[in-house]
């Protein structure tokens, strides 16, 4: 079956000609609705002219396709924009061709050459790329083609500006495939070779002939394609020849001390790429220099098992990691999707839906809401991001949280940096227990906006040196009273709540594939610990507080037995301290067995009851 475009808009810069109007043609005979953005002017950046996009444009509608022109240059990438929203009404994929060439000899390249070039082939993709950036985070989701070129990858005599700008472009291509990920936004990189007016004189005769760019689209076709989940790739097209790219990286020598003279002794094996590894990500490669510098090597040959495939711990190595830092965005739809995970529904009641709706006058996020921008941290601790520590995710279970808000309530909208640290490790005799600190703040203002204690439980990961109990502050849990609770709530999960609760961000296979959780002593996936959590607080938090977010000041929990989706949740729960915390433990109605167990929720003001959630 062809793959169609039927209800996108893409809009292609420098698509009067070559590459963008065999870009343009192809996404146009397959159902999109294309902007043709070609500001007309020369190869080496002179003039304007209408004509070769109209020309285009024409040639999509006699072929029965639908295009608009536009005769924009790229550096108003706005008014690019506006001509796709105001023809279409959205935007859904970009493709950043436009370019130009001033080749000089770098001694004879003036500031216009460097600037110009810059200005068109950099600037210009980022204009057009922020300008459309609004609309694919509104709709959850975009594709974005960036251009580089070998000249970029390899340099190329004469081309000392042009080079620069496109290995810029790789640079800020894998930037927006990071910020772009949770909105369901992906960026890839082409690098094509194709005959065009600007390599045409600088390819032989032969190759130009057999390099036509209509063997270059349908690479980015499928690049631009709903069913593509590629994302920060960057690809190589030339006469039907198709390959990827990827960073290359020698082991690396760890020398102490350092001195010209033993680098010098060394440099053969610095630069021994027979054994290369190929890092893929900023957290990866740091991951290696660190253990590098703690272990005195950066071969994996001379390290043990925790480089292995397979779990493996040292704890002295992995408490000295001066801590991970992730900068992450959240946006209205990913609290609304916590809140929906949580259990918050719109027959839940009237406080519903300002958990609910982005434009509800009191939209608020879920205090527990705190916990999502830490989850691919977390990921990173144990996948291998801290030296000293490698686990198996299938084998690693929720053995204890704490949360605590730091500002009223936690933003539905911002960049949010969060800084992780490993601060115990302990082995119990069934298992390692990782106690994990983490902090979040606005990565803009510096405010502080919450504080988490992880604890973490790898069954039967014993295998390592860490002794059984620790001077670490860690924040207790509590016996419930012992008197009858002041109320009982119930919550019936659906089949689907781990399904759902994934979503967020906690990817952790136990939760969804049987396969996975059998390997770690269950017979079906199990409902998040966070998710069981989250489903009481909001509960409490609407019981005793009339689903007030602001009333909320921290929780602690432990995850005594799992939840298999579907079962029902039964919580007991104590007003304490004059009604400043709330007591609770939670069961499986089904099996009477403890889900939540020593819970309490402290308050920022006394608890009353209200009305439902």
């Amino acid at each position: 079956m062809h793959l169609r475009f039927d209800g996108k808009v893409a809009v292609v810069t420098g698509a009067g000609g070559g590459l963008g109007r065999a870009y343009a043609i192809l996404l146009a005979s397959r159902g999109a609705k294309v902007v043709v953005n070609d500001l007309g002017g020369s190869g080496q950046g002179e003039g304007q002219d209408q004509r070769p996009a109209q020309r285009v444009v024409e040639e999509i509608r006699k072929l029965g396709g639908t295009a608009v022109p536009d005769f924009n240059s790229v550096e108003n990438g706005q008014s690019i924009i506006k001509t796709a929203i105001d023809n279409f009404g959205k935007v859904d994929i970009v493709i950043n061709n436009a370019g130009i060439l001033r080749d000089r000899s770098f001694a004879k390249t003036s500031n216009a050459d460097w600037d110009l070039v810059h200005a068109v082939h950099l600037k210009g993709a980022f204009s057009v790329t922020q300008a459309a950036w609004p609309y694919m985070k509104k709709e959850g989701y975009g594709k974005i083609i960036l251009t580089s070129s070998t000249a970029g990858i390899y340099g190329n005599f004469g081309q000392s500006n042009y080079s620069a700008a496109k290995l810029g472009l790789i640079g800020f291509g894998n930037t927006l495939a990071i910020e772009g990920e949770r909105s369901g936004i992906k960026t890839n990189i082409i690098v094509p070779m194709a005959a065009s007016r600007l390599t045409q004189g600088i390819l032989p005769p032969d190759l130009f002939d057999k390099l036509k760019p209509e063997c270059v689209a349908p690479v980015v076709a499928w690049l631009c394609h709903e069913n593509c989940e590629e994302n920060g790739g960057i690809f190589e097209a030339a006469g039907g020849v198709i390959a990827r790219y990827r960073w290359q990286r020698s082991k690396g020598v760890s020398i102490d001390p350092v001195t010209p003279e033993a680098i010098e002794k060394a440099w053969d094996a610095i630069t021994d790429m027979s054994d290369a590894i190929y890092p893929s990500s900023n957290g990866e490669l740091s991951g290696i220099l660190i253990e590098g510098i703690t272990r005195g090597t950066e071969s994996k040959q001379e390290t043990d098992s925790v480089d292995d495939d397979v779990d493996g711990i040292r704890r002295d190595v992995a408490l000295r990691h001066p801590g991970t830092v992730l900068k992450s965005e959240v946006a209205p739809r990913d609290s609304i999707l916590y809140a929906l995970s949580v259990g918050v529904t719109l027959g839940s009641g009237e406080n519903a839906l300002k958990f609910l709706y982005e434009n509800h006058p009191d939209f608020s996020a879920l205090p527990t809401f705190a916990i999502v921008p830490t989850q691919q941290i977390m990921f990173d601790v144990f996948g291998g991001g801290v030296p000293g520590l490698k686990m198996d995710f299938s084998r690693v279970v929720h053995g204890e949280q704490y949360l605590e808000l730091l500002s009223p309530t936690f933003p539905t909208s911002a960049q949010v940096e969060t800084r992780m640290e490993i601060v115990e490790i302990l082995n119990k005799g069934s298992g390692a227990l990782i106690v994990v600190n983490a902090e979040c703040r606005d990565a803009e203002t510096g405010d502080k906006l919450a504080f988490l204690q992880f604890s973490l439980f790898g069954i039967g990961i014993t295998d390592f040196d860490a002794p059984k109990t620790s001077q670490v502050e860690m924040y207790p849990t509590l016996a419930k009273p012992k008197r009858s609770p002041d109320s009982v709530l119930t919550f019936q999960s659906s089949l689907d709540q781990a399904a759902l609760y994934r979503l967020n961000g906690d990817t952790n296979p136990l939760h969804i594939d049987p396969n996975m959780s059998a390997l770690a002593g269950f017979k079906k996936p199990i409902l998040h610990g966070l998710c069981t959590m989250g489903i009481v607080v909001q509960q409490l938090l609407s019981k005793f507080c009339g689903a007030d977010p602001t009333a909320f000041k921290a929780v602690k929990v432990r995850f005594a037995g799992p939840v298999l989706p579907g079962q029902t949740l039964e919580t007991d729960a104590w007003l304490e301290d004059a009604g400043r915390k709330i007591q609770f433990e939670t069961r499986v109605a089904e099996t009477g067995k403890p889900a939540i167990k020593g819970g309490w929720m402290q308050l920022n003001r006394a608890a009353v009851k209200a009305a439902k959630l």
